[in-house]
């Protein structure tokens, strides 16, 4: 989203409007559509509200031609929810997202697929051809809701995955066995193991011929966001 202009979205759904408060009536997750700014789709996680602006001035909505409009940030302010781009499905996100949600230590945990283009593919395949007996490629297949690939580097080590809030490390070597931890078992039946070298706790699990580590550098995302985006490393397809 560009920056100095405000985004709208274009409310499709059914709406009640009281007053020149502009009370709004939505389900949960209820989609808004909206062919501006390349096309980005929204959606809204919430119940009836009235929006305020930052002083607790309440919002009136913006009305042409039979389409009410209402500023994105209003919704998240009064939802008291997130608002995130999510590139994959190329739809800013109000609250949970959107993507396969699965449960997570009794809360959801919304997966979205990662789509690597041709030319990241290539990048992914060339950096594991840097190790002899390591060729094969393999790679993260989902990512958390909001997140998005960043790059990928082949190490002294091993080959790294560098997304906005994870890091994905595969090498022929565990270096986990140097630390206490917990053990758990993720969605795919593999044995997977945390523990914390330092102040961010880190993720390894065993995959075929390598060990996977996950970690969120920045802790935004959450134990249960990385042991289910653990569960969908796998080869990489051509």
């Amino acid at each position: 989203m560009k920056s100095k202009k405000m985004i709208i979205a274009t409310m499709v759904f059914g709406m009640a409007v009281t007053g020149s408060a502009g009370v709004y009536a939505g389900t949960n997750l209820q989609k808004i559509s909206a062919y501006l700014n390349h096309s980005i789709g929204f959606k809204v996680n919430g119940a009836a509200y009235t929006p305020v602006d930052k002083d607790g001035k309440k919002l009136a909505p913006i009305t042409y031609k039979d389409t009410t409009y209402l500023p994105v940030r209003a919704m998240a302010d009064a939802l008291k929810v997130p608002v995130t781009f999510d590139p994959s499905t190329n739809q800013v996100v109000l609250g949970s997202g959107t993507g396969t949600t699965v449960p997570g230590n009794g809360s959801a945990v919304t997966l979205a697929a990662v789509q690597y283009s041709a030319a990241q593919k290539e990048a992914i395949t060339k950096a594991f051809s840097a190790f002899q007996g390591f060729e094969t490629a393999y790679a993260p297949m989902q990512m958390t809701s909001g997140d998005s690939f960043q790059k990928v580097a082949a190490g002294s080590d091993g080959v790294r995955f560098l997304f906005s809030r994870m890091s994905v490390d595969i090498s022929p070597r565990d270096y986990s066995y140097e630390y206490d931890g917990t053990t758990v078992k993720l969605s795919t039946g593999a044995a997977g193991k945390w523990y914390t070298p330092s102040d961010i706790p880190m993720l390894t699990f065993k995959l075929d011929d390598r060990y996977v580590t996950l970690s969120s550098p920045d802790k935004m995302l959450s134990k249960a966001q990385l042991e289910k985006v653990a569960a969908s490393v796998a080869k990489l397809s051509k």
